[in-house]
């Protein structure tokens, strides 16, 4: 009996790329090769906005294709920065620094599980909340940027983890809105010129710097997102008086 190939199975290859890559990580941090661990989180990433893009080229989207995607990034994004952070630095809080740490795992679940239960339709032009792999890109970036082999992060940076850990997990179960990638269209360029503009000079930005603009970009768009909730709120409060 043969057994029908559909075209999800594309785009399902690129999500277990993602969550391949999360163990990975996993794996590397364990074994302290902590470069090695943040660099196959943002690999992760990678593979989880192709087997998007994937999906829509393929028209082949699908509810299992979304909870698997779910799966996957509570691997690659929830547990393998929260190990990532832990085996860097966390550890020597003892429990408190497992407890700390697991926050992004924790709160990463909670925030994955709230969007599949809320997801409309396959397109969005927004996320409610901090997107759980754009909390471990930030997460992986700042270990890239400011940790050294065998010395530990660098002062005072070391001082802004614990900070930067509840913060982002508290914004992944936010309602702050963050934008989606715009599509790579005509329509989506005339309608989002300053996004893409933004990519533009990011890459470029990235380029310039050797890759280390990266925990920058991240924090600005992390921000970004908190002023414009904040103004918004600011706008609506005024409107009502």
């Amino acid at each position: 009996m043969k057994r029908r190939v559909t075209r999800s199975i594309i785009p399902n290859l690129f999500t277990a790329l993602n969550m391949f890559s999360g163990f990975l990580s996993v794996l590397n941090a364990g074994n302290g090769k902590y470069i090695y661990a943040a660099w196959l989180i943002i690999i992760a990433a990678i593979f989880d906005a192709l087997d998007g893009v994937v999906a829509r080229l393929t028209k082949s989207s699908s509810e299992l294709g979304v909870e698997l995607d779910s799966l996957s990034d509570v691997v690659s994004f929830g547990l393998a920065p929260s190990v990532l952070i832990y085996t860097t630095y966390l550890k020597n809080f003892n429990e408190v620094g497992i407890l700390i740490s697991s926050l992004l795992l924790i709160f990463g679940g909670f925030r994955l599980a709230r969007f599949n239960v809320q997801l409309v339709g396959f397109d969005k032009d927004h996320f409610k909340g901090l997107p759980i792999p754009l909390s471990a890109i930030t997460m992986s970036a700042f270990v890239l940027t400011y940790y050294n082999m065998g010395v530990g992060f660098e002062k005072p940076y070391q001082h802004c983890i614990i900070p930067l850990v509840i913060l982002l997990s508290l914004l992944m179960v936010s309602k702050i809105r963050y934008d989606t990638i715009p599509k790579l269209t005509i329509q989506e360029i005339k309608a989002k010129p300053l996004h893409f503009t933004f990519i533009i000079l990011s890459v470029i930005l990235l380029i310039i710097t050797s890759g280390k603009a990266l925990i920058y970009i991240f924090v600005f768009i992390i921000l970004f997102g908190i002023f414009r909730h904040i103004f918004s709120r600011m706008s609506k409060s005024s409107k009502n008086v």
